[in-house]
Parts: C-alpha cells; structure tokens; sequence
C-alpha cells in the first residue's frame, strides 16, 4: 500500500530556491493560535484507507472512516484502521500449556557468569511455543465497532460506493469531526465527539432518512487476534466469546462482552425512541422509532458495570470543545506562516496535526505503542525506548504535566524490574523493553538486549524537576532516579587492561543492526550512560545526600567515542561501521550522541561534524524509521547547520511521509508511527528555542525562514 503524500510535489523546490524570510522569535508578538490550529483543519471527501480521523482524550481514542462512524471497517482493515482502544482493554488466551516466561531464557556469558535473557526460540519445539505466547499475550482489544447500519428504502444494504457527495472535516480547535453525505439524494449529517475524561464516545445524527427506518447504529464486539499488527478483529469465531445484555431501560441498555478470562462492559444510551434489535451474535442495532429525523447516542466502555452518571453526546461536545481550547491556548506554538517557503507550509502542517494526534494517542498513564490507540502493532504492545519519543516533547513544549501522567508506570513496575535486575545478577532495576501495564519481558532476539531504554526514566524526572525544581519532585522520583542509576553503573563493567568501563557484550545498542555478542561501547549508550548517571548524582547533591563514589567511577571511566579515518563509529567493536552497507540501513545512532543528548563524554566537534556529514551523504535512508529524521535535525543544530536541519527534518522518503490525517506512513504494516511525530515536535522545539548552552535565535532554522514561536523550552 502507497501512502498519499501531501507535500511530494514541493520537495523538489528545496534544493533549486532560496529561503527567502527571516528568522526570528519576534518577542512580545502574540501568535493567532486560533487561525495557526484551524488553518490546518482536515478536510475528507472520500473513502480512502489511509485517511480515517480519530478522537481521543489520550487514555482512549476511535477512530472513523468517512461516514464518521466505524460503518465500513474493512476498507480500511490494511490502511489505518478503525479501532476502538483504551489503556485497559487487554486480554490473554487461555494458557492451556502452563507456559512460563522462565522457559524462554538463554544464557549469555558476562564475564564468566551466566545472565539469562528472554529470547525466541526456533527448537526445541516447547521452548518455541513457551516463547511465542509470551510475545503475543497479553494483547490489547478492539472494543467494538460503533457504526451505522444503512439501508436503501427496501431494506437492502447500502455499499460504500451509493454514498455520494462526501464532506467530511476534523475541526482540530474543537477535537470535532462533522461527516456529511448523501444516500438516494438524501442527506446524511453527522458529529463525532470524545469525552475528556471518560471512554465514551459522542455521535448526533441528523436526516429524513431517520424517520424511513433507513439509518441505525450498529454495535459489533469482535474476538481478538492475537496477530502482530492488525484490527484486532477476529469476526470468525463467535462461539469463543459471549456478548449480553445486562441491563435495559427505555433510553439505555449495558452490555457485557466476555473474552475468556476478560471481561468489559459497554453501555448504550440515546434520547427519544428507539428500539435495540440483536441481528446476530455479538452484532446489535439501534433502531431509530418512526418520525425521527435526528438521533443523538453516546457509547462508553469500562471494565466494572458502575456506569453512575449518564454523559449523553450534548455533554460530552460541551466538555470536549473546553478541553481542546486550554489545550491549544497553553504550553507552545509554532507560526511558520511569514515564511514564504513552501516547505514552511507543510513543516507547520505536520507540527500542528503532529501535536493533535500526541494528545489523542499518546496522553495516558501508559507509554503508547507505536500505533497508538488505532490499531495494534506488536501485539498491542508498549516498547519503552520509543517512550522518549512519545513523550520528551510535553516537557518542551510546556505540557510537562501530560509526560508526568505516563511516569506512575514506573513506580508500578518497579519490583518486576527489580526482580528482572535481580536475576540477571544485577543491582538496582532494569526495565523492560517490549512490554504490558505489568511490566512483563516479551521474549525477543533483539529487544531483550537493548539498553538505552534503561536512562529514559532519569531523562524523565529531570525535565519534570526543571519544570518544577523543588523538594517535592525530587523525593516523587529519587527512588526511580537511583534504582535505575545502580543498575546502570552495575551493568557497565571494568576493563582492567585499558582501566576504563565498557558497555556489552551481550548488547543490541539502538542501531540494532549490531550483533549483541561482539557489540561493545555504541556511542549513544556511552553518552546516555555518562549524562543519567551524572544527573542521578546532582540529584543527591540536590537531597543534600553524599555523592556515589560506584557512579562517579564509571562516569570518569567511560571512554570517548571509537573513531576510525576521523569518523565515529557505531560501535567500538563495528571497525566497519561505514563499509558495511548492513550497518549504515538502520537508526543512524552516532548523531543521537549529540543530537537527543548534548555532549558528554571528551568528544572532538569536529570529528563529530565529519561523521554526520557522511552519515548525511551515504546513508541508506529509505530504510531508517520515522524518528531517525527529526534526530538528525537535531544533531545538525547542535552542530550549526541550520539548512540540514530542515533537509533532513523534511526529507522526501516514504517513511516520512505523513498522511493527510497527520500520521506518519513508514510501510504497507506499519502504515502509522507516533514516535515520529513525537520526534518531530522535539526537533522543531529544539531549532527553535535551542538547547542548553546556545545563545544563537531560532538554531536550527536557516537565517531566511520567518519563524514565530512562543512558550517551548530550550533542549537538555
């Protein structure tokens, strides 16, 4: 599947014009966030798969095709999907064997001791299967289909090709999506809502066809998957599951949807007269009475049947709108419109949509998955190196209390990371990689053995302490701080020859091309180690606390960045690094080294120069990922290349292209990649507002580009 791209006919602007405005913060001028948000507004006028609209309040979020309900699903099945999905709603399948997470350990030598990891397994065929369902289980659900059932005026079905005159707008300043079309000439209007609050959506329906019996709404609960990456929808088995009634009144009804194990609720309510009809199995309509031209339904799904207070779609729109209005009026914006560049144009198109879809998506109290709460991507799974991405940009647009809300997870996986610490032979905690709101490992050739997840948490409360720098944030995160420290400084491990510290063997750094029994010392990792455990040590001169004489010693230990031909390398142990075209198809991580992070380690500029311009010159990057580019944005503004920056933040390759909903497209089975829009908005804060230390206007733009911002915050 092709992604449409919206910008692809500009790009080859870039390189033939000159930017052609000025740069500047033009302080005390006030940016139009009304017109800057609404300017960019979605307009759809057809059914296309990778052009559904979503609304969500950040723990929840559905997401609609064209009609503004879930009405046809399976066109969009391979595009982005329209999913039902909340923070709670997840499942396991029956584990009939007893299998243990224990049974996918493997062994790897540290030294001469034996640390096991979570890994799959090809043979024997038990340890295989062991492994496999703990990779898929648990999963996260689609919660049910909330769509209209349409009829012709003889009670045939409409198709999606009889629906005419499509005019469908995602009104971004209110979290509104209005749908218009027509049926047989008859006009159908519709909103779509989502509650702030609760995991409730809103729906009003208005048109003659109503009162004709032509128009219900349909609610379908599906069997999970358990695929990889998909809908979540299994339609073919509805003998594994049972969908009841469990409580009617004239204006609502609450249904009980049982998945072995799992169980949610769902309640129903409409106003005027209307009459519940089950077609089939799982599958229910909502009949509107005779003489009705509008219908007005709210839909909620929770896990306990305590559905106390009734929020119909009126309330809900009320308390939706004033949402979304402090949220555009607080924290940071950016105005790009008095460049006259073209690119400026798209670059504020994907800014705004960018930081619509992070509140919808990724605003909860679980890191994301990569595809959000759209459709499922490793299993429905949370990976917590991309937390970073999802996440880092709050604080710096000045939103940090939406990045604290994601930070009790640690607290509540702290004694599984512990454990996992523990048994590795380890002090302090190590967190996991791929994971669940428990916080249990998924067993995995590549994910078991990445690190730089571990200082995330450090990176974390540190922006939360600079946006509040008092006693009381320190205490909230200083158990977390010096756990994650003590495994830190624990894992690195002395080399006695050459009296320095090392980092790995075993070890998948971020460019996960490397092979986890030879990598040793990847520069980002340095650099990550370096700068959390020096933070973890102000944070005990911060508590009046006594320095720790184990973290200092690897902070003065880590070496500098292997170099070959005056080029940094991937790693120590990868003298190839830029040789091996294997190497050079990933993440291109030495540009993290100072470009997510600033300098740490003894690092030579220029040396650091040389190899981001070769990185830029010979790397595959069709073949890195969405976030890949707004890092090396960043690097070049660290390194005063303000024109890369915005090459490379706008580079014309599929996979950062970003769809006409904002989403990033990466490939026909990632078709959406939130990291990169978080990416995105952490890069643009940065060529803004600078980073620590810089005292240069707008760093990361070139001095032509016009460029109005207000409220971010400068980049550690």
């Amino acid at each position: 599947m092709k992604p449409k791209l919206n910008f692809s006919s500009l790009i080859f602007l870039f390189c033939g014009i000159a930017f052609s405005c000025t740069s500047t913060k033009e302080e005390g001028t006030k940016i139009d966030r009304f017109a800057l948000v609404n300017r960019h507004n979605i307009q759809i006028n057809s059914f296309d798969s990778l052009s559904s609209l979503s609304v969500g309040n950040g723990k929840f979020a559905f997401t609609v095709d064209a009609t503004g309900l879930q009405t046809f699903p399976e066109i969009y099945k391979n595009g982005v999907c329209l999913g039902t999905m909340s923070e709670w709603g997840w499942h396991s399948f029956p584990n009939a064997e007893s299998y243990k997470l224990e049974e996918s350990y493997k062994d790897f030598d540290v030294e001469g001791r034996k640390v096991p990891y979570a890994i799959q397994w090809n043979e024997p065929e038990r340890k295989k299967e062991a492994a496999n369902y703990c990779r898929v289980n648990p999963h996260r659900l689609h919660l049910g289909i909330v769509g209209l059932e349409l009829l012709h005026t003889d009670k045939t079905p409409v198709n999606p090709e009889e629906i005419e005159s499509i005019d469908q707008q995602l009104n971004l300043w209110k979290g509104l999506i209005t749908s218009s079309f027509d049926i047989s000439e008859q006009k159908v209007n519709i909103e779509t809502i989502c509650h702030p609050e609760k995991d409730l959506v809103g729906i009003h329906i208005k048109s003659e066809i109503i009162k004709n019996n032509q128009l219900g709404i349909k609610l379908r609960f599906p069997y999970p998957t358990g695929n990889h990456a998909d809908d979540a929808c299994d339609w073919e088995s509805p003998e594994k599951h049972t969908s009841e009634i469990v409580n009617q009144n004239p204006n609502d009804v609450t249904f009980k949807h049982t998945i072995d194990t799992t169980e949610y609720f769902a309640r129903l309510t409409w106003t005027g007269n209307a009459e519940l009809k089950l077609k089939e199995p799982h599958y229910f309509v909502l009949q509107p009475g005779n003489g009705n031209t509008e219908l007005s339904v709210a839909v909620e799904f929770k896990t306990t049947n305590n559905f106390k207070e009734t929020s119909g779609f009126a309330h809900a729109k009320e308390l939706s709108i004033k949402m979304w209005k402090n949220y555009w009026e607080r924290g940071g914006a950016v105005d790009f419109s008095a460049t006259e560049n073209p690119l400026a144009k798209e670059l504020e198109r994907r800014v705004v949509l960018s930081q619509y879809l992070e509140r919808i998506q990724c605003a909860g109290t679980l890191p994301p998955q990569e595809t959000g709460l759209t459709y499922n991507s490793w299993f429905g799974k949370f990976h917590i190196e991309m937390h970073w991405w999802h996440a880092a940009h709050w604080a710096y647009w000045n939103r940090t209390d939406l990045l604290s809300k994601s930070l009790g997870y640690y607290t509540d996986i702290f004694q599984k990371a512990k454990i996992k610490a523990k048994i590795q032979g380890y002090d302090g905690v190590r967190w996991p990689k791929m994971t669940d709101p428990n916080g249990s490992d998924s067993p995995s050739g590549v994910g078991e053995f990445l690190i730089w997840q571990q200082p995330h948490i450090i990176y974390f409360a540190e922006l939360c302490y600079r946006q509040n720098p008092t006693d009381t944030t320190l205490k909230k995160y200083a158990d977390l701080v010096f756990a994650t420290a003590d495994f830190m400084a624990d894992f690195a491990r002395f080399d006695e020859e050459n009296s320095r510290y090392i980092l790995g063997p075993p070890l998948i750094p971020a460019q996960e091309s490397l092979e986890k029994e030879k990598t040793c010392n990847p520069p980002f990792e340095v650099a990550y180690w370096h700068w959390g455990l020096s933070v973890a040590q102000n944070w005990l001169k911060r508590l009046n606390m006594p320095a720790n004489p184990e973290w200092q010693a690897v902070i003065d230990g880590l070496p500098a960045f292997a170099q070959k031909d005056r080029l940094y390398l991937a790693a120590e142990s990868a003298p190839d690094s830029y040789e091996n075209e294997h190497y050079y198809s990933d993440h291109p991580m030495v540009l993290g080294a100072f470009g997510i992070l600033p300098a740490t380690v003894k690092m030579d500029t220029a040396i650091m120069k040389n190899t981001f311009n070769h990185i830029e010159k010979i790397w595959n990057w069709e073949s890195t990922w969405g976030w890949d580019y707004p890092m090396a944005a960043m690097s070049a503004t660290r390194l005063g290349e303000p024109d890369k920056a915005i090459s490379l933040l706008l580079k014309d390759v599929q996979k950062n292209s970003y769809l006409v909903n904002g989403h990033n497209y990466q490939t026909s089975r990632l078709r959406i990649y939130l990291p990169g829009n978080g990416g995105l908005l952490t890069a643009v804060a940065m060529m803004c507002a600078g980073f620590e230390g810089n005292t240069k206007n707008n760093p990361g733009f070139p001095p032509d580009w016009n460029v109005k911002w207000e409220n971010l915050q400068p980049v550690f």
